[in-house]
């Protein structure tokens, strides 16, 4: 029974790495293409994937599979001269065919803010060396 859970849990954990990494490899140098948006007031300050407050001012981004922590360039695909680098941390875009949200400042940055979504091309840098974050957040404690 227990030879049954554990071939069932591999197989399972198999499953799950296989639609995080293809993304990774849809090229040689790790590159995706797609529809970039941005994030602000709304979520700031709320809990991102990763727990920490969402903070529109700093340079972060969600994605739906790349590793919480990984650093990407996100270059604007009719200017790749208009880069901006930002660490995921945050799950999503859930609208539409889009692969990126960025935080506003990002999307300022980026040219991208006052338009709210444009063309991009992503660069993953560097991945995380452990899982940043595996499960849920924490409770704050309670003061007595």
């Amino acid at each position: 029974m227990k030879s049954q859970a554990t071939i069932l849990s591999l197989l399972i954990l198999s499953f799950v790495l296989m639609f995080i990494a293809v993304p990774l490899v849809q090229s040689s140098e790790h590159k995706l293409q797609g529809i970039a948006s941005w994030y602000g007031a709304r979520f700031h300050g709320r809990t991102t994937a990763n727990c920490e407050r969402f903070d529109m001012h700093a340079l972060t981004a969600a994605h739906k599979t790349l590793p919480l922590g990984s650093i990407v360039k996100v270059s604007l695909h009719s200017d790749p001269s208009k880069t901006v680098i930002v660490r995921i941390n945050d799950r999503g875009p859930y609208v539409g065919n889009r692969i990126i949200d960025l935080s506003k400042a990002a999307a300022t940055l980026l040219g991208i803010h006052d338009q709210g979504i444009a063309r991009v091309k992503i660069s993953l840098i560097k991945v995380p060396s452990r899982n940043i974050y595996g499960g849920r957040c924490p409770q704050p404690r309670q003061r007595r």
